[in-house]
């Protein structure tokens, strides 16, 4: 079978997310029989067979991020992340896609990719998989996750959008001629072919070019944000910029670097709480540059986030 095993090397590194577990062994089957179905919505498919687990989960990862969900219909708490991972799926609007397999219904593909026992959850990115979690997790904790997943997926130039029209047929239709819809994530595509050949400099003047054509476009404002997040990361030590920021409480560079770093880890509220009490220290230029490098990651987490409503919140207090 053509599909990855978790132990494959290969350029995306997504060990360091991965969320230990709490599930004992021979914890599968936990729950009561029949609780439940996998999750549903927009952004959610059901894989039954090899041909599907290659071509909607391995090579869709090549342009988005698929997260694989091996559930059971007896287990609650597989049950219970089906659920938590489909409303983020419609939350993030297609950033990624989640694929559920119950491995009662379909063993021999858990037995082909040596699945130990359910739950368990895995991201695919760039055909790689990696194992995530086990155990339930508080949607707050889970959207974390997910956005350091997002953001090294970003890293690796994986920066598709799902379409939920497209998820009834093989990946390779997001080309099929006549689809507008399935070119949306190449609405820009000199800006996001930049972005994927780790060119960040080409990718900021591209987004920028496209943003002078269509102001305010949701897409390329994203592409812009995460551009500029990257460039400003780019080989930078996080415990050495931790300890500059922690000696030099009010330098507006070094505070917003760490909130850069802050927001690219996956911590948004540690991000934001940096900036909004940076704005409430600091006055004049050193203000106003605060409060524009925090809008400016508004725009990276994307205003459908409700951390980047309660952050707008506190920066309109810190302000006024």
């Amino acid at each position: 079978m053509s599909v990855p095993q978790f132990s494959r090397p290969g350029a995306v590194d997504l060990a360091s997310l991965r969320t230990p577990s709490t599930t004992q062994p021979g914890a599968a089957g936990a729950g009561p029989g029949g609780v439940g179905i996998p999750g549903s919505g927009r952004y959610v498919i059901e894989v039954g067979d090899e041909q599907m687990l290659r071509a909607d989960v391995v090579e869709r990862s090549l342009t988005v991020v698929v997260l694989v969900s091996f559930w059971s219909p007896e287990s609650a708490a597989s049950v219970e992340i089906n659920a938590s991972l489909s409303r983020l799926a419609d939350e993030f609007d297609g950033r990624f896609l989640l694929a559920t397999v119950d491995v009662a219904a379909h063993p021999e593909l858990a037995q082909a990719l040596g699945i130990p026992e359910v739950p368990l959850v895995v991201a695919a990115l760039r055909g790689q998989l990696a194992p995530l979690i086990q155990d339930p997790l508080p949607d707050d904790q889970l959207r974390g996750l997910v956005n350091q997943i997002l953001q090294a997926a970003v890293s690796n130039g994986v920066t598709g959008r799902v379409d939920p029209a497209d998820l009834g047929a093989p990946a390779e239709a997001e080309a099929a001629e006549g689809d507008e819809e399935a070119e949306l994530p190449s609405r820009f595509p000199e800006a996001e072919e930049a972005l994927m050949a780790g060119d960040l400099d080409a990718a900021v003047t591209a987004f920028e070019e496209a943003l002078l054509t269509s102001p305010g476009d949701p897409e390329a404002t994203l592409g812009l944000g995460q551009a500029k997040l990257l460039k400003r990361t780019q080989g930078v030590d996080l415990n050495a910029a931790r300890a500059e920021a922690a000696q030099h409480p009010d330098d507006v560079a070094v505070q917003t670097l760490a909130a850069d770093l802050e927001l690219l880890g996956g911590h948004v509220d540690d991000a934001f709480g940096r900036l909004i009490d940076l704005v409430r220290r600091t006055a004049g230029d050193d203000r106003d540059q605060s409060r524009q490098h925090l809008i400016e990651l508004f725009s990276v987490v994307g205003d459908a986030d409700p951390r980047v409503g309660r952050a707008r919140q506190q920066l309109a207090s810190a302000l006024f």
